[in-house]
């Protein structure tokens, strides 16, 4: 019997998983267009409905879920042979972390990690997704989370609480002159992420009562959300770490002042692994980073004005 395509495969596999198309694409690093464009295809060539819409997501149908536990053992079994065969007691590191804190945060800093680690090799990856650990997915990984996790076999350590507050660039705040409350960001352009949850939850704890249905472009990660915002497209919520450079700097303002905290950066790992010297010296350079006041990582230009200038 011909077999479906792989490709296919491979992302229902990644959708029965995770429970979504669009983290089944962050993982796969392809579009949720894609994805749906690959379920549907696979059911195409089946005869078989696998999927359907459930409000605002998908979820496997009865036969969708029985051929997703006989799909997910056979990638298993591919997993564990590419694992099997990977050299044992090679120094590295692999790190699974939220897009946001790993591109704003701690991409320009990982030559430090590596130090500190005697050379070895960090592999991070930026997701949304979770890894499953019995798998060898990841070492660790960093997540935020607005309740303090309750994870069974992991160990979750809080790395920082920051505090969480609405901003935009200079030029779009100066249209806005009258803006004194968080009432008033009701009148303003929203930028949300994957959904208005997250602004609707922080003008509650700010004390709006009557929040009416919000609209604004949806851009899925906290990063994109704050590029948009400093570009002059709206007003974005975010987190003091990950725009601390951009308000020292001036990209950013923040729009009204708030004491508001919702929830904290963890860093998980298997209990065993916590015995492991490189997860704990990850997580005590992950303290120092994310330590309010950290120094900026100093501009790559002006290191590589300086080589060229000794040429």
């Amino acid at each position: 019997m011909r077999l479906p395509s792989l490709t296919a495969l491979r992302a229902f596999e990644a959708l029965g998983r995770t429970g979504s198309i669009r983290a089944a694409g962050e993982e796969l690093a392809i579009s949720p267009t894609v994805v749906s464009r690959h379920i549907q295809n696979l059911q195409a060539d089946l005869g078989v409905t696998l999927v359907e819409h459930k409000g605002r997501g998908v979820v496997l149908t009865e036969e969708g879920e029985q051929y997703h536990r006989q799909v997910w053992q056979a990638f298993d079994l591919l997993r564990q042979a590419t694992q099997g065969t990977k050299t044992t007691g090679q120094k590295g590191l692999a790190i699974w972390c939220i897009p946001g804190l790993a591109t704003v945060k701690l991409l320009a800093r990982l030559p430090e990690l590596e130090a500190q680690l005697g050379g070895g090799n960090i592999t991070l990856q930026p997701t949304l997704s979770r890894p499953d650990f019995s798998r060898g997915d990841a070492d660790a990984e960093i997540v935020y989370l607005n309740n303090p996790p309750h994870e069974g076999d992991l160990r979750a350590e809080q790395l920082s609480h920051p505090r969480v507050f609405p901003v935009a660039s200079p030029a779009l705040l100066a249209r806005f002159p009258a803006i004194t409350s968080p009432s008033d960001l009701l009148r303003l352009p929203l930028i949300h992420e994957d959904s208005t949850a997250q602004w609707e939850t922080w003008l509650r704890h700010a004390g709006v009562t009557h929040i009416p249905i919000l609209q604004g472009p949806r851009l899925w990660h906290a990063h994109l959300a704050i590029e948009a915002a400093k570009i002059g497209q709206g007003i974005a919520i975010a987190n003091a770490l990950l725009v601390d450079d951009d308000l020292r700097l001036g990209r950013l303002v923040e729009v009204v002042p708030s004491e508001i905290y919702l929830g904290s950066y963890y860093l998980i790992a298997p209990h065993n692994r916590w015995a492991n010297r490189s997860v704990q010296m990850l997580f005590d350079w992950l303290v120092q980073v994310l330590r309010p006041g950290r120094a900026p990582i100093a501009a790559p230009d002006a290191a590589i004005g300086a080589k060229e200038a000794d040429c």
